[in-house]
């Protein structure tokens, strides 16, 4: 990479030894790095430098990992956030998960894997800044805590639904795609830019996932699930949120 187009990766963690092996192995694949060795250093550092991504421990003097990704995630919905931990149990991960981090890697770890993960992480980066470049393709994610339409009330806090189907328990990814769906209500979103934003899949790639996403969304908020009147499809476009 040119110096002038290095992206910016901001390492959170306190073990010496693993930072600096880190920063190592990103400047060769020519990154810029810096690190972070408590939570309030690498708060300051994410204000201040504006990293393209930001590589997060749990364990951390001053303030843990988590409140660190509770508190970026208020300001910054986009951000890609690698968790690295030794702690690597589902109940950590579901938590990460549920506070908005991007990935999870567990300690120890394999050094392609990992880099592979930095670079997938860089490039879903790279999709946000161009789709704010583009002035016909500007896709924002709601950040509010409530959202009514209809009949159907959504709390983001606790991740629970009252609806058509009842009161529901929301997984973390119905929840990226409805916050975007109503940011952008609307406008058609295409299924190439929700499993870009949502997931981190390249632009290529052939799936029917947001299909099934949204044939779950029809069952939860919508009285006749076969004659959707919230969740619209377009032909050759994708999908369009709409409601009075």
């Amino acid at each position: 990479m040119e110096a002038a187009e290095k992206k910016r990766i901001l390492v959170i963690e306190d073990e010496v030894h693993i930072a600096d092996g880190i920063r190592l192995n990103l400047s060769i694949q020519g990154y810029r790095v810096k690190i972070a060795v408590d939570g309030i250093d690498g708060l300051e550092q994410w204000r201040s430098w504006e990293p393209d991504l930001i590589i997060l421990d749990i364990m951390l003097p001053m303030i843990d990992g988590f409140s660190i990704l509770k508190t970026i995630r208020q300001k910054d919905e986009k951000i890609p956030v690698l968790i690295l931990s030794a702690r690597g149990d589902t109940e950590d991960k579901v938590k990460g998960l549920r506070y908005g981090v991007d990935d999870y890697l567990s300690k120890p770890f394999d050094l392609e894997e990992f880099l592979l993960r930095v670079k997938r992480l860089i490039k879903k980066k790279t999709w946000y800044e161009d789709d704010q470049k583009d002035g016909q393709r500007e896709y924002k994610i709601f950040n509010g805590s409530h959202y009514d339409f209809g009949d159907n009330h959504i709390d983001f806090i606790t991740f629970k639904a009252r609806c058509a189907a009842g009161e529901i328990i929301l997984t973390e990814q119905e929840i990226v795609l409805l916050k975007i769906f109503i940011e952008n209500k609307g406008k058609p979103l295409s299924r190439e830019m929700l499993l870009a934003a949502g997931w981190g899949y390249s632009r290529d790639t052939s799936t029917r996932t947001v299909d099934n996403f949204i044939v779950r969304f029809r069952k939860y908020f919508e009285k006749q699930p076969k004659k959707p009147v919230y969740f619209i499809s377009r032909r050759s476009v994708g999908y369009i949120f709409d409601h009075d």
